[in-house]
Formats: C-alpha cells, structure tokens, sequence
C-alpha cells in the first residue's frame, strides 16, 4: 500500500492522505480518501483518460469542481505511474 499527500483545499478543510493498494493478482487498484469517505477500484485496463473523467464526475458530487479536478488528475497520475 502506498500513502499519497494530496494537500487539497476544499470547503470541509484539507484532504490529506490518498490510499493505494496494488492487486496485481487481480489487476486493480484499490483508491480510497478517507476525508471523503471516498472509494474506488480501478482496473489496469481503464484509460487514463477515461480515468480522469471518471473520477472528476464521482469527485464533483462531493466537493466542488475545481478541488474535483485537481484530485482527479492527481489520482490519475499516481494510479498510472504504479
């Protein structure tokens, strides 16, 4: 499992720590924020950036759009480079 620092702003206050956990059994990422009470698994397979699109449209329903997108792309960056 790796630990990620977002130091992302929102509203609420800071979303700090980014979880991911490498399957590469079942190839999949496993991506979790405990600030948002956020999850999700993201296969090897998905495009990054559908990816990215994915994440900014989940993460737009909790916080708003521009702390969205920054942690989307992040996120996306991380999971890509694993």
């Amino acid at each position: 499992m790796k630990i990620r620092k977002a130091n992302i702003t929102v509203q609420s206050g800071m979303i700090g720590d980014v979880y991911l956990h490498e399957n590469k059994k079942e190839q999949h990422t496993l991506v979790a924020v405990p600030e948002l009470e956020w999850s999700t698994i993201i296969s090897y397979e998905e495009e990054k950036k559908a990816l990215a699109q994915r994440l900014l449209q989940s993460f737009s329903k909790l916080i708003d759009e521009e702390p969205a997108g920054e942690l989307a792309g992040k996120i996306s960056h991380w999971v890509a480079e694993m």
